[in-house]
């Protein structure tokens, strides 16, 4: 991914943070049959050690892509956040000068490592339980693994397999407007928050 210096977000307890915030993302598997891309969602398991953390998520058995990762192959996983078209109209600083552009802001991470697939039920069904509860935990009523039928989650766990993903390398870019005058950057934040769109807020929101 392409990252100019004044886009490019390198604390690492930040670009996990956006892991978590927006963890359905995109696991992209190239080998000598080509490239292949899945949607997943994934749960990112940081230890206190200096590493930079797995990623863990699932396939369907039924998915031919686990047999294709062979253990220690180099994956890539996407992380999206929000994004929003940018208009040149904007812009504080297109009344004065008229030299202005669209462009695009938008948040992503990308993350690089090598990937195992694991098969051990045990493993399947804490994943399942930490990925759960991950996303349960808003809720007024969470909901667990455990509430369902221990024969029917049993079923299931033989129905996937798991990809663990050791990081070796997070990049991370956030086009918020950075390069943009202060004027322009108040504009552009001032016109997203005036859009009836929840996307556009939540870029908004972006724009410092």
């Amino acid at each position: 991914m392409y990252v100019p210096t004044h886009f490019k977000e390198e604390d690492h307890q930040v670009l996990q943070q956006y892991i978590r915030d927006y963890s359905c993302g995109t696991l992209i598997i190239s080998d000598a049959e080509g490239i292949e891309a899945n949607h997943v969602p994934f749960y990112l398991a940081v230890n206190e050690d200096s590493s930079l953390g797995k990623l863990q998520c699932h396939l369907a058995r039924a998915n031919p892509a686990w047999q294709r990762i062979q253990d220690g192959a180099q994956v890539l996983a996407v992380f999206q956040g929000p994004n929003a078209y940018i208009s040149p109209s904007w812009y504080a600083t297109k009344a004065e000068t008229g030299r202005v552009v669209p462009t695009w802001n938008y948040l992503a991470v990308h993350v690089q490592g090598k990937a195992q697939v694991i098969q051990d039920p045990d493993w399947l069904k804490q994943h399942l339980h930490q990925l759960t509860d991950q996303h349960e935990a808003s809720m007024e009523e969470p909901w667990s693994v455990a509430d369902a039928p221990t024969d029917f989650t049993d079923r299931l766990v033989k129905a996937i397999v798991g990809i663990e993903i050791r990081i070796e390398s997070l990049t991370g870019k956030l086009k918020a407007s950075q390069n943009q005058p202060q004027a322009n950057r108040e504009s552009v934040r001032a016109s997203l928050q005036g859009l009836d769109d929840v996307n556009s807020a939540a870029v908004a929101k972006l724009v410092d």
